[in-house]
C-alpha cells in the first residue's frame, strides 16, 4: 500500500515538491484540444489544468480543500473566460458540465503532497500537528474517529483501508489509552502505534503509516467519493468525451478497474442458453492494461512510483445502472455517528 505524495518509503513522509504525475501520460490519453470544455476534478496545485489550458482546451475545476481553492487565482487570473474553479466534491462533477457534455474528465486521486507539508492538516506524523486528515476542513476528524469509534469498528477500518494485519491489536490499545486521555496530535497517535507494533529492522515504512492512512481514507469517503464521481464522469461526458483516472494505491485502482471493466460490454446469462444478453458498452478502453509511470519519472519523483492510469472512451450509450456493488466496497460504520 502507498500514499498519494509518496512512494511506500515515505507514505506519509516529510516535504515534497509537487510535481503532476504522469502529466505525459494524462495528456496523451485525455487529448486536450481547442474549443474543447474538460473537467479536472482534482485541481490540487494546478498542474493539470495549467496543462490542459496551454492545450488550448478550457478547463472547469473542482476541489474540495478552501486552501487548494484559494491557491488558484493565479491560474484564473492567467486564463480569463477559460478557466472556472468551484469548491466542490469531485463526486458531483456533473453538476458542473456545460449542456453540449464535456470532452473529457481527468481525476488524480488522493491526498496531495502540499496537504501532507502542512503540520496543521494533521496528515502526516513526522510533521507534528493536529489528528485532523479532512480535506474539505469541515465534519468529523480523525481524533473524532480515534477518540470516538468502536473498537470493532477501529478495527474493520485499519484492516480494510489500511491493510493493517495489526487491526485488532491497535485498535484495543487505542481504547485502553483513549479512557486516560484522548488522542490530539499525530506523533500522539503514532507514537502509540510504534511502541504497540515496533518496527523491524526489514520494515520500510513506519508501523503508523497504515493506520494513518486508514483514517485519511475513513475520514474523508475517499472510495465513496471515488465511485460516485465514476458514475458522475459517465453522466457528464459527451459521446468521444474521455475519462482518465490516475490512483496511488491497490483500493483505488481495484475500483476504477472494476467500474471499467462493468462499462466495457459483456455477456450475461448461462452459458447453456443459445442466446446471451450483452450489457451496453458505455466506455472503450483506451489501454487494455493500466499505465505506470515511467523509469525516469519513478526515479526523479517519488509520488509516481506507485500512480496507475486508466482511461476510457465514452460512447454514445446511455448512462448505466449507478451500483455501488460492482466495487465491493467495505461495510464500514456511518462516519456521522461519531459527530461531537
Amino acid at each position: 500500500m502507498t500514499d498519494h505524495g509518496s512512494g511506500t518509503d515515505d507514505a506519509i513522509g516529510g516535504p515534497i515538491r509537487h510535481i503532476p504525475v504522469m502529466l505525459a501520460e494524462v495528456l496523451e490519453h485525455l487529448a486536450p484540444a481547442s474549443g474543447q470544455s474538460i473537467l479536472d476534478g482534482t485541481f490540487g496545485a494546478g498542474g493539470y489544468s495549467r496543462a490542459i489550458l496551454e492545450a488550448g482546451a478550457d478547463v472547469i475545476a473542482l476541489d474540495r480543500d478552501p486552501n487548494a481553492i484559494a491557491g488558484g487565482a493565479a491560474l484564473l487570473a492567467d486564463y480569463p473566460g477559460r478557466f472556472q474553479l468551484h469548491h466542490s466534491n469531485f463526486s458531483e462533477l456533473d453538476r458542473f458540465a456545460p449542456e453540449g457534455g464535456l470532452d473529457g474528465v481527468v481525476l488524480d486521486i488522493g491526498v496531495s503532497s502540499m496537504q501532507i507539508d502542512e503540520a496543521d492538516r494533521g496528515f502526516s506524523f513526522q510533521r507534528n500537528g493536529p489528528l485532523d486528515m479532512r480535506m474539505a476542513q469541515a465534519g468529523v476528524s480523525a481524533a473524532d474517529v480515534v477518540n470516538r469509534a468502536k473498537v470493532s469498528d477501529l478495527t474493520r477500518i485499519f484492516g480494510f483501508l489500511g491493510e493493517e494485519r495489526q487491526a485488532g491489536r491497535i485498535a484495543r490499545a487505542i481504547e485502553k489509552r483513549r479512557l486516560e486521555k484522548p488522542f490530539e496530535t499525530t506523533r500522539d497517535l503514532a507514537g502509540m502505534i510504534e511502541i504497540v507494533t515496533p518496527r523491524k529492522m526489514t520494515d520500510k515504512i513506519h508501523p503508523a503509516t497504515r493506520v494513518f492512512q486508514a483514517l485519511r481514507i475513513y475520514v474523508n469517503n475517499e472510495l465513496g467519493e471515488l465511485a460516485d464521481a465514476l458514475f458522475a464522469a459517465e453522466r457528464a461526458l459527451k459521446p468521444g468525451g474521455r475519462l482518465v483516472v490516475v490512483t496511488f494505491h491497490s483500493l483505488e485502482d481495484r475500483i476504477v478497474k472494476r467500474y471499467f471493466a462493468d462499462r466495457a460490454g459483456k455477456a450475461s446469462g448461462s452459458r447453456h442458453l443459445p442466446e446471451m444478453v450483452r450489457a451496453p458498452e458505455i466506455f472503450k478502453p483506451l489501454s487494455r492494461q493500466a499505465v505506470a509511470a515511467g523509469e525516469a519519472e519513478a526515479a526523479e519523483n517519488p509520488r509516481a512510483r506507485s500512480a496507475k492510469l486508466r482511461s476510457g472512451i465514452r460512447t454514445e450509450a446511455p448512462a448505466g445502472r449507478t451500483d455501488l456493488s460492482i466495487f465491493d466496497l467495505p461495510d464500514l460504520a456511518d462516519i456521522e455517528r461519531l459527530k461531537g
